[in-house]
Parts: structure tokens; C-alpha cells; sequence
């Protein structure tokens, strides 16, 4: 176990070991927690930092896209910290510690690693996955359970999506190719158009609607999951491109001494366009 009691405030704030930073980023978390530490992390619960772990996660994740390497040791110390600020409320309330947390997944990967730490012999890293959802399944007992029991628990909406798509894909249930999705694409799409009949604009939208709208989304995302494209990282690329093309729309505007408030319909679908074409060139 990691001696974070044992490592004093001043060794908190200066220690230029390595093989002790874990340990330092341990014992400085204890000790915000701890009487006479920081009022705003002692208040601090498992689901306050909820939205502090999605956030830290999604930066991360940002900084990868974006090939930004200079930051991403920076946002992966964030994220450590979460796990590390979790372990430390675990440990107080007497339910486990970071150690466990270390030894649970360590002990995971041996036990899902047999082909490295035992005879078991696999082909290719297909054969690795194949090997690993089987040995999963007989860990949660998994035949016992239905076959989506758990998939994509706690993941965003079309994470889920694709996350649930992979997996009866396992078992044969999938489109033949990408390409052949695109007609059933056209199909929901079709079928969204027409559940607009039902809808009064500016009322509130039927169940009907919404429903053929989540069918349009979850196919769209067994398209994007087919060709091996990550749902989140491409509604990400667009999210950022739109930020580009508004801004770009906006300072245009700008500089012909117009604000968006006072922008027509008119003149910000040119200022679009052109900020689109700004891309091409």
C-alpha cells in the first residue's frame, strides 16, 4: 500500500522523484480531504464530480483528436485525478482504496491476457477480442443473463447505440455492408417526414416524432459503426467545423458593422455559404 500518511507537506510540495509522484498525487488528495485541508474537495461526493469526470474525460479525448501532444499529458493528469479523488471518498466511507482499484485491473488483464500469461494460444488481434468477450462473459456469468445485459451502461446515447449495434453483430445479427444501410437510412428518414404530419409547429412534439427521430439517429450510427467510424469523434469534428464556419460567419459580419442580432436571414445564409467555401480553398 502507498505510505500517502507518511509523506509530509513540505515533501508534498517539492518531490522530484519519479518512481513517488504517484504516491505524492495520492497523499495530496488525502490531505485536501482531511481536516484543515480544502473545504471545497472535503465536501466533494461520487456523484458531485460526476460532471467533473465526463468533462475531463471529453478534453481528453479532444486533445487526441486534435493531435495536440504538448497538451494531452496536462488532461490525462485531470483525469488521473479523478480516479484518484474517487479511490480517496471510497477509502473514507471504508469501501476500497486506489491500491484496489490498481489490483482490480491489473488482476483483469492477466486473467484476460491468457495468450501472454499462459498457453493459450490466439490468431490476430480479432482472435485477442474474441478470447477476451468470452472470457468476460464467463466471468459475469454472462450466460445467465440476457445477451445486451449491461452494454453501454452509463455511455452517451449514441455511444450506446454503436456500443449495442458491435455487440449483437457478434452473433450474426448486422448488415451485410455500410452500403446497404443507406437505404434504410432513406427509410427512417422517409418515415420521420411523415410523422411531421402529426406535428403542430411550435406545439409539442408527438412521442411518434420523437420516436422516428431516434430511429433515424440509431441507424445513422449503425452506418458510422459499420465503417469503423466513432459516432462521437464524427458529430465531434462536425461540432467543431460549425464553430469555424459561424465564427468566421460572424466576423464577417462584423466588420461590415452588423451584430448577429441585427443580421437578416438573408445576409447570414451568405455569410455561411461563404464561410463554407472558405474550406475548399
Amino acid at each position: 500500500m502507498l505510505q500517502k500518511e507518511k509523506m509530509t507537506d513540505a515533501e508534498m510540495i517539492e518531490c522530484p522523484e519519479d518512481g513517488k509522484q504517484l504516491e505524492r498525487l495520492r497523499a495530496i488528495m488525502h490531505r485536501l480531504r482531511s481536516p484543515g485541508g480544502c473545504p471545497w474537495d472535503a465536501e466533494q461526493t461520487h456523484q458531485s464530480l460526476v460532471p467533473h469526470m465526463i468533462e475531463e474525460t471529453y478534453e481528453t479525448v479532444d486533445t487526441i483528436q486534435r493531435e495536440d501532444w504538448e497538451h494531452l499529458k496536462e488532461e490525462l493528469g485531470d483525469l488521473l485525478l479523478q480516479v484518484v479523488f474517487h479511490s480517496e471518498i471510497a477509502e473514507g466511507d471504508g469501501r476500497f482504496n486506489l491500491d484496489d482499484v490498481a489490483r482490480g485491473i491489473s488482476d483483469k488483464l492477466v486473467r484476460r491476457h491468457p495468450h501472454v500469461y499462459g498457453d493459450s494460444q490466439v490468431d490476430g488481434a480479432d482472435g485477442v477480442l474474441s478470447q477476451w468477450d468470452e472470457i468476460k462473459r464467463q466471468e459475469k456469468g454472462a450466460e445467465e443473463k440476457p445477451y445486451l445485459h449491461g452494454v453501454g451502461k452509463g455511455l452517451p446515447g449514441m455511444l450506446k447505440a454503436a456500443k449495442l449495434q458491435k455487440k449483437v453483430s457478434k452473433v450474426g445479427f448486422d448488415w451485410p455492408d455500410a452500403r446497404s444501410i443507406l437505404d434504410k437510412v432513406r427509410e427512417e428518414l422517409d418515415e420521420v417526414e411523415e410523422a411531421f404530419d402529426s406535428y403542430q409547429e411550435g406545439g409539442e412534439v408527438p412521442d411518434a416524432l420523437q420516436a422516428e427521430i431516434g430511429d433515424l439517429l440509431f441507424v445513422v450510427v449503425n452506418v458510422a459503426r459499420k465503417l469503423g467510424v466513432n459516432p462521437e469523434v464524427a458529430i465531434e469534428r462536425t461540432n467543431l467545423k460549425f464553430e469555424e464556419r459561424f465564427q468566421r460567419l460572424e466576423t464577417s459580419l462584423r466588420e461590415r458593422g452588423i451584430s448577429l442580432a441585427e443580421a437578416t436571414s438573408e445576409e447570414m445564409e451568405r455569410e455561411w455559404v461563404n464561410a463554407k467555401a472558405h474550406d475548399r480553398r
